[in-house]
């Protein structure tokens, strides 16, 4: 068990005049269970993280326990055949599908930086389908990545990356912001003040759909359902998760536990080959946190419904 609370104040102020004063609350509790059946030996672990003060304590034993009924799971689960698949993601690994995979790619210091990532990510470019909106947003009130102001005195607003399926926006710091010709967007964040504000995300999330998850699970008759993330990483455009929980999909039913589900494969392939959005979007608030340029834990807040992805790689046996 890690446990960590803090309660910031932070000041700014500058040359036009802006004298800002926010409060930040931070509280995050993390659980590890390991469990062994002779020389099979499996860990899960959970995490929250939260701005609202201690009352999240008093219900933090079912966190434990989710933790513990995972590694216990995990003790029965086959490595799964890898392959191809239709694979339905929840909200935990939606989350950290935009955020890792799309989201970094959106930053818009990124972006100035490299000329072919900045012509795969032309405003205007189709992403997905209609279905498909994206959004960072630093106002909505009492999640880790929300602030009334950045860190350069810039007001935070929901911000669309990709609406019906368009890209349409990215992030930026007032720098980058001026070196693009466009707004600030009030995702200038620095990890304290010993550090400069760079381009970061906040709370980032797929909106909701209109579909339920016994419907995206419906017609598949060989696939995956991939839940949490134990890990991952990402090279611009590719990508490679690790699920923390998977399960097979039969004939639309979700079936018997399978382990080493590693999901990889091209962003720009995977979010036109999504096929279904679900209705039942969760922010996910862990108490970890988003690392860039040696300013880490940053609090980010992530979420999505759940996903339907079609010809999704998956590494196993």
């Amino acid at each position: 068990v890690i446990y960590t609370d803090r309660f910031s104040t932070i000041y700014f102020a500058n040359s036009e005049g802006s004298y800002i004063e926010q409060e930040k609350p931070f509280l995050s509790a993390r659980f590890t269970a390991i469990a062994r059946e002779g020389d099979n030996v499996q860990m899960a672990s959970e995490s929250v993280g939260t701005t609202k003060g201690f009352k999240i304590m008093e219900r933090i034993s079912t966190k434990a326990q989710k933790a513990a009924f995972r590694a216990v799971n995990l003790l029965k689960a086959q490595p799964v055949d890898g392959g191809e698949y239709t694979v339905i993601l929840d909200q935990t690994l939606g989350g950290v599908f935009i955020h890792e995979a799309f989201g970094h790619l959106s930053e818009a210091d990124f972006l100035y930086e490299d000329e072919r990532m900045s012509g795969l990510m032309k405003l205007g470019k189709k992403f997905g389908s209609p279905k498909l909106n994206v959004v960072d947003d630093g106002s909505i009130p009492d999640l880790l990545g929300s602030t009334k102001y950045d860190d350069e005195g810039v007001r935070t607003k929901k911000n669309y990356l990709i609406k019906e399926g368009i890209l349409t926006g990215r992030l930026h710091s007032r720098e980058t912001a001026a070196k693009m010709g466009e707004e600030p967007t009030g995702n200038a964040r620095a990890l304290n003040y010993c550090f400069k504000p760079i381009v970061r995300m906040t709370n980032t999330y797929i909106e909701n759909g209109d579909t339920p998850l016994k419907d995206l699970l419906s017609g598949i008759k060989k696939g995956i359902y991939a839940k949490d993330c134990y890990g991952g990483m990402t090279t611009f455009e590719m990508f490679t998760f690790s699920a923390g929980e998977g399960y097979m999909i039969r004939d639309g039913e979700i079936n018997e536990p399978v382990k080493d589900v590693v999901l990889s494969g091209n962003l720009f392939t995977t979010l036109l080959n999504i096929e279904g959005v679900g209705n039942d979007l969760k922010m996910i608030e862990t108490g970890g946190g988003c690392g860039k340029a040696g300013q880490n834990p940053l609090p980010v807040s992530f979420g999505s419904p759940h996903l339907r992805i079609k010809k999704v790689v998956v590494g196993g046996r």
